[in-house]
């Protein structure tokens, strides 16, 4: 198990991968030099995987097509659930896999530009592949919250009040 520091410094990364050593310091009173440290072990033993930026595509104009695929998988003495998980992972489509429990055995979670792609992916990919048994799709509509980062702000309320 970790130490408190080290989880400390984790999880002020993860909310926001832009603070340097020394701001990580400030926050915690723990050594710039150890922060550094800290965050170098964790990217070498793989913890850190990826620093990543949340955008509001919409803002900018771009759209995407994203899609929930709930997939329901046959076992077999061969292909267990993280067999069949590395498999669909690998897909360059795909952004999230996540054994669930449930009706279904994944939740799939698909990235395309077109409706079409999104749908081509998945007739053709997914559910070819001989463990899948079926599969649910949702599409994504809109996107008000992602990875615990608000997609919009609240409007100031400028209805005039109405005194008696």
């Amino acid at each position: 198990m970790q130490n408190d520091k080290y989880v400390e410094v984790l999880k002020i990364l993860e909310d926001n991968a832009k603070y340097t050593p020394k701001e990580i310091s400030e926050i915690t009173g723990i050594s710039e030099v150890e922060i550094e440290e800290i965050i170098k072990k964790s990217e070498e033993d793989k913890v850190v995987l990826k620093y990543k930026t949340i955008i509001d595509w919409e803002k900018v104009g771009e759209e995407f097509v994203i899609a929930v695929i709930d997939v329901r998988v046959n076992l077999t003495r061969e292909k267990n659930y993280d067999d069949i998980a590395k498999r669909i992972a690998k897909f360059p489509e795909v952004h999230a896999v996540r054994l669930i429990s449930g009706e279904y055995d994944f939740q799939v979670v698909v990235k395309g530009k077109s409706l079409k792609e999104v749908s081509f992916f998945i007739s053709e990919k997914i559910s070819t592949l001989p463990e899948v048994r079926d599969t649910n799709t949702h599409f994504v509509l809109k996107t008000y919250k992602e990875e615990g980062v608000l997609l919009f702000t609240d409007e100031e309320d400028r209805r005039l009040a109405i005194v008696p």
